[in-house]
């Protein structure tokens, strides 16, 4: 199956199953569902649940498994969203073509509202049907992949290296926690909910780390040459935050070739873990993966 027809199929079923956690474990204070509601129902590309789906298939899981923790995910990203675009921090104003959530209910209610959606991703998990065992492996891994070794830390290593010329090895270590973590996440999620053997989950997780390098470097590329219509945000937001970037150290040819660089490797992996299943004569479709490597291709000059 094609990417874009196993989205089309699966990506609203994950966006209704935040909706319905959202009113299954209801906030009593209407202020504060509207300001997570608002967020979460904004849309966006879904990359990192449609990959932890995408992964289940491609291993021949039962999609159904993979919906809750899809949707937590989904809510832990959520969170970091609304956070990043307080004054504080970005000071942006525009998500997903609309007003940031700041910006609509105030700044003490997005970051209370981000607050909510990060604790009741971990309730989610926590009341899915699946195995124990998973849920207490998915909870370990959500909380180190987005917390203080995680997601957190490269945030705030983002921000101490604002006004200064990161080294790439730097760089990388900073979007491989900021942006590579919660990716990582996905692809380790997907692999626990489909029972993928030892060899193929250090595979994937290697996957994981080129894929989750090249998304950040995409969005480098993207906030240099793209335009606000079709990213939904402002553009050129790295440069006013004085960041360090792939364009600003290796020149935007330059980080092009490092982009393809990631991805290729990625593709590779892939190759590697469809003849693994052969040899275990478990027949498997990379479709799906390989279609997301290509889609983070940038063909533009």
């Amino acid at each position: 199956m094609e990417f874009s027809l196993f989205k089309k199929e699966e990506a609203p079923k994950v966006e209704q199953k935040m909706l319905d956690w959202l009113d299954k474990i209801q906030t009593t204070n209407g202020t504060l569902y509207e300001s997570m509601k608002y967020s979460l129902a904004a849309g966006g590309k879904r990359i990192r649940p449609m990959l932890l789906l995408a992964v289940i298939q491609s291993l021949n899981g039962e999609l159904k498994n993979g919906y809750d923790t899809a949707a937590a995910l989904e809510y832990v990203h959520t969170y970091s969203l609304i956070h990043d675009d307080l004054p504080a921090m970005d000071n942006d104003e525009l998500r997903r073509g609309k007003p940031t959530n700041h910006i609509v209910f105030g700044e003490a209610v997005a970051i209370l509202a981000g607050d909510a959606l990060l604790t009741q991703a971990f309730e989610i998990i926590g009341k899915s049907d699946i195995t124990l065992q998973q849920k207490v492996a998915l909870t370990v891994a959500l909380a180190q992949s987005s917390g203080a070794n995680g997601m957190v830390a490269g945030q705030v290593e983002d921000i101490e290296g604002e006004g200064k010329t990161l080294s790439l090895t730097d760089l990388k270590a900073v979007h491989r926690k900021k942006t590579g973590k919660l990716i990582q996440f996905a692809v380790f999620a997907g692999c626990t909910l489909a029972d993928a053997p030892v060899n193929v989950q250090e595979l994937l997780a290697r996957f994981a780390e080129h894929f989750g390098l090249a998304f950040q470097i995409r969005d480098d590329i993207l906030d240099v040459i793209g335009n606000v219509e079709e990213l939904g945000k402002n553009i050129g937001q790295d440069e006013e935050h004085s960041k360090s970037t792939y364009p600003h150290l290796m020149t935007l040819s330059g980080a092009k070739e490092a982009l393809d660089n990631e991805l290729d490797d990625a593709a590779d992996i892939l190759r590697e873990v469809k003849d693994s299943y052969q040899v275990e004569n478990q027949g498997i479709d990379m479709t799906l993966l390989n279609d997301m490597v290509d889609l983070l291709r940038i063909t533009n000059e």
